[in-house]
């Protein structure tokens, strides 16, 4: 089932999500449901609070990633391991974030047509459960470790808009504002805060 994305604005979005334990009702079918909302929205990665469950889980498929190339028209090491990079993550926890920070345009379902550059570490250590409840310690760098660290601010109530510079924050104030009243472009089901009437 194709569930609505929670647009800017949506209080969800910005709450701290809880922990969940093999008791949660019906896993399988949200993970299911989250894969399906995800690819009909063209997405990489889908966290629970954007669909309105404030709790640690999110989802990644970045195969999208794995032809990319750089300036000169090679392979882009930072896509490396992307083909078939589906993973659920459960409960996940970064355990340390290094090397050196790089900018990428990043983008946002949450925030459909806004996109800009934001900064984090390329090399993440990461502890999680798995849908099979398996727990699992893995390393990730490139354009995995951004993926992962976009869906994980979700988790913690962050945006990338608030990795942006204050005068980045107000030029986009007004988009931002417009994205909440469901004043936006976006070819998949959105539920927005400030809208009168929902669609």
């Amino acid at each position: 089932m194709i569930l609505p994305i929670l647009a800017y604005g949506d209080p969800v979005l910005k709450k701290e999500g809880e922990e969940i334990d093999k008791e949660y009702p019906d896993l399988k079918g949200l993970i299911a449901n989250m894969y399906e909302t995800m690819y009909a929205a063209s997405g990489v990665g889908l966290a629970a609070p954007q669909i309105g469950k404030s709790i640690r889980m999110f989802i990644v498929d970045g195969s999208p990633f794995a032809d990319d190339e750089d300036e000169d028209g090679n392979p882009d090491p930072r896509s490396a391991g992307m083909e078939g990079f589906k993973k659920v993550f459960i409960n996940p926890i970064i355990e340390e974030e290094t090397g050196e920070e790089w900018g990428f345009s990043e983008g946002c379902l949450s925030i459909p047509t806004i996109r800009e550059e934001v900064f984090r570490k390329e090399k993440i250590v990461l502890t999680y459960y798995n849908e099979s409840w398996e727990l699992k310690e893995e390393t990730y760098e490139g354009y995995a470790a951004r993926i992962i660290q976009h869906e994980y601010d979700h988790l913690d109530g962050i945006l990338f808009t608030d990795h942006l510079s204050p005068l980045k924050k107000r030029l986009l104030s007004k988009k931002l504002q417009n994205i909440s009243k469901g004043d936006t472009k976006a070819d998949y089901k959105m539920k927005f805060p400030l809208r009168k009437k929902q669609r």
